[in-house]
């Protein structure tokens, strides 16, 4: 094992997370340079963001491979960049409210639902973009694709109303969250950076305990994403285990009592 891996790979990184500090390589520089000449960086950057990167990145050597790549064909798959991303993303730091109009499940659409954006999220299982945002009209929350958006127009509140509504969905928000700790089995303790990197769509704190050598992950998510945290337990195998969350270990214990019963083995 490297020596110094803990520290570069989860002490540092950590540190610049917290300090909200990014590490770029000269090869990340040259690549955002050749990215920033694609048509496509015009919908994911404003002007201004855009002239700014590229007047930083000046100096950098151009990665010119764009000749030398061929891509296969592939099954269509859905970008993680939507073109609403950008104009949502201000409207919400802007603390404007919004009036949306969506495409619903079962067909048909809702016009002009007036509400109050919040978050976006980006669910790794579905590969798909939601809008988490209040409708004050019928005082819900909601959840909805990106793709389903049909339109979106920014509505202005007062501030004082925008800072009420951030409170409540926060509440809101937090009461439907579950934490776990998932414990690092110790003959592991190596593989640190593979194991945080399977929970890196999740809210996570690590402590390490000197005395008995090893690290725990304190684990938040959402109620309904519970499942995918368990088939990342499940694909990390005997490297971890659940040390608190009572649902989690319960559906852990049937999932494994109905494999064992597949082969004939009373769990």
């Amino acid at each position: 094992m490297n020596l110094f891996e803990k520290i570069f790979n989860y002490q540092v990184i950590s540190r610049l997370d917290e300090s909200g500090s990014f590490a770029l390589t000269s090869q990340e520089r040259s690549w955002l340079r050749m990215m920033l000449e694609h048509p496509s960086a015009n919908d994911a950057f404003s002007t201004g963001t855009r002239e700014k990167l590229q007047q930083l990145l000046e100096m950098e050597p151009l990665m010119d491979i764009q000749e030398i790549i061929l891509e296969k064909a592939s099954s269509q798959v859905r970008h993680v960049y939507h073109p609403l991303l950008r104009s949502l993303r201000r409207m919400m730091m802007h603390g404007q409210g919004i009036l949306v109009t969506y495409r619903i499940k079962h067909g048909g659409v809702k016009s002009n639902q007036s509400g109050f954006p919040y978050k976006l999220e980006y669910s790794m299982v579905k590969r798909e973009w939601y809008l988490l945002w209040y409708n004050t009209r019928h005082h819900t929350l909601m959840s909805t694709k990106l793709h389903n958006i049909v339109t979106v127009e920014h509505k202005e509140i007062p501030a004082d109303r925008a800072e009420m509504l951030r409170v409540k969905l926060a509440d809101l928000l937090g009461s439907r969250k579950e934490c776990a700790v998932i414990e690092v089995i110790r003959t592991f303790n190596a593989e640190l950076s593979r194991i945080l990197y399977a929970f890196a769509c999740f809210e996570k704190q690590v402590a390490y305990d000197e005395e008995t050598d090893r690290y725990q992950i304190r684990l938040t998510f959402q109620k309904d994403e519970s499942e995918f945290v368990l088939s990342k337990i499940r694909f990390l195998g005997t490297r971890v285990k659940i040390a608190e969350g009572e649902q989690l270990q319960r559906r852990m214990r049937e999932s494994s009592e109905k494999a064992l019963a597949r082969y004939g083995v009373e769990g």
